[in-house]
């Protein structure tokens, strides 16, 4: 589901709840900061969760993009602002993987965000043009150590989320192909359908339409089982590279010292919010899966997903050109 599809839903008005603010808790409009242009799926995400959150907390949720730089302009905004409730940050990977790519990034994100809750994930697919003659996993990999470097593969841009999850993935099969840059993985999949370049990995959302119209094969995805979106497309799993296991995520987090009866509430609210069957049925028409989590368990998952982007940026050698 694209932007121009979720526009029905997104256009509907906020509705404030007739209950008050409970005692204790912060008055005045929720700020949710995207570090993104409006249209992606960050954007989107982050709309709907914030009209659920108006009629659930009675009051306003405005959603604010802040983007550039890989999302760190957003973030940045995000861990300057007033600790007291009211204003939160809507991010994904990119969170773990600027702290490799910005030496002198001006936050640290495991210790000036206090993370709420994850949101939603979507696996990874890897999508190959039809005339590449590779059908699964096995024979790209093949083909791969067969000729190292021949292949090439495109992305959103040096450092982007799309160029190091395949860059993960050569890591795991020990091959080595050529990484062709644009500004933005929708570009780098259109390329790959002209035949230009032979692949990309990208979030389920974003290649499922392509699989399904047959101008891509997808031959794996994460996760533990297939998606429902593409049950033809076998898990790396079943194609013998258990251990490619990428996920996009999205997640909420908000500045260091905030209240912490106040990130209670706010994971709590978000909780129910990602029940919501309006929202549920959003994301997963856009290939992601609405997920809840502690408080807790999302710094743990922060945590890990930085030390897993810092191991593949210096095995890698990347740099921001």
């Amino acid at each position: 589901m694209n932007r121009r599809h979720l526009l029905p839903l997104l256009a509907a008005p906020f509705i404030l709840s007739r209950g008050s603010a409970a005692q204790g808790w912060p008055p005045g409009s929720l700020r949710i900061i995207v570090p993104f242009a409006p249209g992606s799926f960050t954007d989107i995400s982050a709309r709907l969760l914030a009209q659920e959150l108006t009629g659930q907390l009675g009051q306003s949720v405005v959603v604010e993009n802040r983007g550039g730089a890989g999302g760190t302009v957003g973030a940045t905004a995000a861990v300057r602002a007033v600790p007291d409730g009211l204003t939160l940050l809507l991010t994904d990977n990119s969170l773990a993987i600027s702290p490799s790519l910005y030496p002198a990034l001006p936050y640290n994100p495991l210790t000036d965000l206090v993370q709420v809750s994850r949101i939603a994930d979507s696996p990874s697919i890897l999508l190959v043009r039809p005339g590449l003659g590779a059908r699964d996993v096995a024979a790209l990999v093949a083909m791969a150590k067969a000729r190292p470097g021949a292949l090439s593969f495109g992305s959103g841009g040096q450092g982007s989320s799309a160029h190091l999850a395949m860059e993960l993935l050569l890591n795991v099969t020990g091959t080595r192909m050529l990484h062709v840059p644009f500004r933005g993985v929708a570009a780098a999949i259109n390329e790959v359908i002209a035949g230009r370049v032979d692949m990309a990995i990208a979030s389920l959302a974003s290649g499922v339409a392509h699989v399904r119209a047959g101008t891509l094969h997808g031959l794996g995805v994460t996760g533990a089982s297939r998606a429902a979106a593409l049950p033809q497309v076998p898990t790396f799993i079943e194609a013998g590279v258990p251990r490619y296991d990428m996920m996009y995520w999205w997640g909420v987090a908000a500045p260091k010292g905030t209240p912490e009866a106040v990130v209670t509430r706010l994971n709590t609210e978000i909780g129910t919010a990602l029940r919501s069957p309006k929202l549920v049925e959003a994301f997963a028409a856009a290939g992601a899966s609405a997920t809840h989590s502690t408080p807790a368990a999302m710094a743990a998952h922060v945590a890990r997903e930085v030390a897993l982007w810092r191991e593949v940026v210096q095995r890698a050698g990347v740099k921001l050109e």
